[in-house]
């Protein structure tokens, strides 16, 4: 069998040789083609170098010499429940958030109820706008109301003196359609001045501004005397945060859209605090926002003290889970012309030696990968020293020799 190896060597370098005694000349290409023949050539023979050489190893034993076995580490393959997860970054918000803004239009603010901070009721008062005017003008349209019920009292008593005497055939016809014509007049106008009681009476109660949830008062952005519209900028003057119930807001990307789902299960970690909560999907959006090509899902979280609006959270959705299923580390997994495949160890004539498997891959998550077939629950997996071996190399799990 040595001499078998010599003659590749001296055919490799005859070979070799051949080549460099052609011609310098010869175009770029033709010189190209001819340094890739020589390194498939050469690939070739170290192919066959190798082959050879384990070929002598197992059948020249007049050295006395005995394999030298290669220290591996190996695990028992089991099955276990594999999850894969979508890892994004989401934030906590509020369900109700509230942006208090005076009813009727804007006003000059008397008096201030809350600052920030303060735990606030649902119909709690806040804030009292200026109504002076409002106040003038109720009071005006009362007493034009009562001078109108005046006239309207003189009114009725003429109608009905004349009304008494067109019946004893005394006075004209148009006095009494005029007189009763009076009548009509004062109760539409009395009726229409209580409507506009009505009115003013509704613009008075809008400089109270009333709290439309219960809450904290994130936000009090104003003072006495100045101008209350709700909005300072694009900033709210007073903001009231429900903090019972909270959510979690993040943006999927459209490649996970046939993935996420309302329902779909979600774990979200809030490394600032050492929390986690798990949840699901309560909405998940049907639109895809143009500029960063992903929509919104949300998830309901639990009352908790220590949360807070706007806070960042690890989210991570549940978009794939196999009972009974074979993961191991993904590194152990190698890649040939055949696909993945990995040694396992396995005991022959007695001896421990390495053996590859081609393998079908499934999923990948926290560096397990799901192994789909090629390998069974039971198998020997090497885990530790599979770099370099081959198949059929004598293997050792100890430090003896």
């Amino acid at each position: 069998m040595q001499k078998i190896v010599t003659v590749i060597f001296i055919t490799a370098s005859l070979g070799i040789a051949s080549c460099g005694t052609k011609k310098e000349g010869g175009s770029l290409a033709e010189k190209r083609a001819a340094v890739e023949k020589l390194k498939k050539d050469q690939i070739a023979i170290g192919e066959q170098i190798t082959s050879l050489e384990k070929e002598i190893a197992k059948l020249d034993t007049s050295s006395g010499k005995q394999d030298v076995a290669k220290l591996v580490g190996i695990s028992p393959v089991t099955t276990q429940n594999f999850v894969h997860y979508i890892d994004l970054q989401g934030r906590i918000d509020a369900e109700n958030i509230s942006y208090i803004s005076p009813r009727l239009g804007p006003g000059q603010v008397r008096a201030l109820y809350v600052k920030k901070g303060d735990y606030v009721k649902k119909g709690q008062l806040l804030v009292k706008l200026d109504d002076a005017v409002v106040k003038q003008q109720v009071a005006a349209s009362k007493q034009n109301t009562e001078a109108l019920k005046t006239q309207l009292t003189f009114a009725k008593d003429v109608y009905n003196r004349r009304s008494n005497l067109w019946k004893q055939g005394i006075g004209s016809e148009i006095e009494l359609i005029t007189a009763r014509t009076n009548v009509e007049s004062l109760e539409k106008q009395i009726k229409g001045a209580e409507e506009s009681i009505k009115i003013q009476v509704e613009q008075l109660s809008g400089s109270n501004i009333y709290s439309d949830v219960e809450g904290v008062a994130d936000e009090v952005n104003v003072r006495v005397g100045e101008l209350f519209t709700g909005f300072s900028g694009s900033s709210p003057q007073i903001k009231i945060v429900n903090m019972s119930n909270l959510k979690v807001i993040t943006d999927v990307p459209e490649n996970y859209s046939g993935k996420v789902r309302v329902g779909s299960t979600i774990v979200v970690s809030l490394p600032d605090i050492n929390k986690t909560y798990n949840s699901s999907i309560s909405v998940s959006g049907k639109v895809i926002d143009p500029n960063n090509r992903s929509f919104r899902a949300e998830a309901k979280l639990p009352s908790d003290g220590a949360l807070r609006p706007n806070q960042i959270a690890l989210v991570k959705i549940q978009d794939y889970a196999a009972s009974n299923a074979i993961a191991i580390p993904v590194n152990t997994v190698g890649t040939d012309e055949k696909g993945k495949y990995v040694y396992i160890a396995v005991t022959e004539g007695g001896k421990l030696v390495a053996k590859k498997k081609q393998i079908t891959v499934g999923e990948l998550y926290n560096q397990l990968i799901e192994v789909r077939s090629g390998i069974t629950a039971g198998d020997q997996l090497i885990t530790d020293g599979f770099q370099n071996i081959y198949d059929g190399q004598l293997l050792r799990t100890d430090m003896k020799k």
